[in-house]
């Protein structure tokens, strides 16, 4: 068909989600004084307390040497703590200190508001069937 356009590609649409989300997250962790990516490596040790920083990197989506300039900054704010793995004394393992798990706790009412307000528009089942496809999408692509 001549005047027909293609769909725009799901890369392309997740990537759009993906933009609207860091900004939308980043003005709800502002005032707390940190970034979306600093908030998303907090939660990350508030589900997985003690990784090491390249675990951490990977799990929060960046690359090691941002997450040092990253983790460094978290320390300095008594937001994180670094200590040696009794397993493996050359590897340091980050933990989440009380202050972190007080920031997110101030951001936690804000964040859930943000995550209801993108699935507004979709019933509980759609809301589940969306994470299980993003979940299941993940897992093809890891």
């Amino acid at each position: 068909m001549v005047g027909t356009k293609a769909p725009p590609s799901l890369l392309y649409m997740v990537k759009q989600v993906e933009l609207v989300v860091r900004s939308r997250l980043d003005e709800l962790v502002r005032p707390a004084g940190i970034t979306a990516l600093q908030y998303t490596a907090l939660t990350v040790l508030e589900r997985h307390d003690g990784l090491s920083a390249a675990q951490l990197a990977r799990d929060s989506f960046v690359t090691a040497q941002s997450m040092a300039d990253l983790v460094r900054s978290l320390e300095n704010r008594g937001l994180v703590r670094r200590e040696r793995n009794a397993r493996n004394r050359r590897e340091l393992l980050i933990l989440l200190t009380e202050s972190g798990r007080a920031l997110l706790d101030r951001c936690t009412e804000a964040v859930r508001e943000l995550e209801e307000r993108m699935v507004q528009d979709l019933t509980p089942h759609q809301t589940d069937q969306f994470r299980q496809a993003l979940t299941k999408a993940w897992q093809a692509l890891s």
